[in-house]
């Protein structure tokens, strides 16, 4: 998969956190589009403990080849000392809808 569609996810802590993330990879071209959900309750494990939290999920639709600055980009404006960054590919999609997400997204 040279330059696969995929789905980038990750996990802030408030709506303002998400809406800079959000702007920051659309305006680099980074991402064509980037969903931002509604709160969630997360349970995890960190540092021994159990913890629990609310958080926003963010889903960002883009290139395997933009991978690399997409993970650079979110690790510079996540709040979390260990932010979620992990990609899932896109085997099958809308043929015109995978082709607007590669148009929209900038050459790597």
């Amino acid at each position: 998969m040279p330059d696969a569609t995929i789905l980038v996810m990750t996990h802030v802590p408030d709506r303002a956190s998400a809406d800079i993330l959000a702007k920051t990879l659309i305006d680099r071209r980074l991402a064509a589009c980037v969903n931002i959900g509604a709160p969630v309750e997360s349970m995890y494990h960190w540092r021994g403990q159990t913890e629990t939290g609310t958080e926003i999920p963010v889903a960002i639709k883009t290139r395997s080849t933009l991978y690399s600055d997409i993970e650079a980009a979110i690790r510079s404006v996540h709040p979390y000392e260990l932010p979620e960054v992990i990609a899932v590919p896109i085997v099958y999609g809308h043929r015109d809808y995978l082709d607007w997400i590669a148009a929209e997204t900038r050459a790597p």
